[in-house]
């Protein structure tokens, strides 16, 4: 399966979670978070199939009584939040699972990214891709709906990991992009400084970032007994 298909049983899951800024304050509007969600907005935006966890209350019972399937209507209402996610896509997360020798670090990042874009669309909010490669980084701004999640997954497909990426090169290219009241995601593995450095500056500037680090089972286990010669692919 591609690291962008997100399993139904993910799916599922994905539904009873939410991104909610630690900087609510920052946020113009009434509540925490609260000035755009799909599904209870005030502006029709689309039909889409019901998945199961769906509202009842949201299935178009006119539409189902039509065509003998059901179909949930999709509201939305403007957010001030824009949901930023970083992917470091250096050589070393082309590192694999020995569990799972296809699967690789950059592939979950891409899924946990995908991940992130589905609850960011669920409740209407806008989200872009910066993805820093050693060829310079790929900025994808931010958009909302399902046709920006679309092509946000088909630029994501073409991608693979290699190179160093140069952080503090590129920060000035998206790093201005980035709103005071956003929110960033930072996926790595951690083991480029540039790329801690980086985040550091990010978090120092007042931006609301979490930093996920991925790592394969071996890394974090560290299950060796004798002696070992680790190469930086970098």
């Amino acid at each position: 399966m591609s690291p962008l298909a997100l399993p139904p049983d993910m799916r599922s899951r994905l539904r009873r979670l939410s991104l909610v800024p630690r900087r609510a304050t920052t946020l113009t509007g009434a509540g925490a978070h609260a000035s755009r969600n799909r599904g209870g907005g005030l502006e029709f935006a689309q039909y889409r199939a019901y998945e199961r966890g769906d509202d009842l209350r949201q299935v178009d019972w006119k539409l189902y009584a039509r065509s003998d399937r059901f179909f949930v209507r999709d509201a939305e209402r403007e957010s001030p939040l824009a949901l930023w996610i970083v992917i470091d896509a250096s050589a070393s997360m082309a590192q694999t699972d020995v569990a799972r020798p296809d699967w690789s670090r950059f592939d979950a990042a891409r899924r946990i990214a995908a991940g992130l874009m589905e609850i960011a669309l669920r409740q209407g909010d806008r989200f872009g891709v910066v993805v820093e490669a050693g060829d310079g980084p790929l900025i994808i701004e931010p958009g909302a709906g399902p046709r920006h999640r679309d092509q946000v997954l088909l630029a994501l497909g073409r991608l693979h990991a290699g190179g160093v990426g140069s952080w503090a090169r590129d920060m000035a290219a998206f790093g201005g992009k980035m709103g005071r009241s956003d929110l960033i995601v930072l996926l790595t593995d951690g083991f480029d400084e540039g790329c801690i450095d980086a985040a550091e500056q990010l978090a120092r500037s007042g931006r609301d970032l979490c930093l996920i680090q991925i790592l394969t089972a071996d890394e974090r286990d560290f299950p060796f007994d004798h002696g070992h010669r680790f190469r930086d692919v970098e």
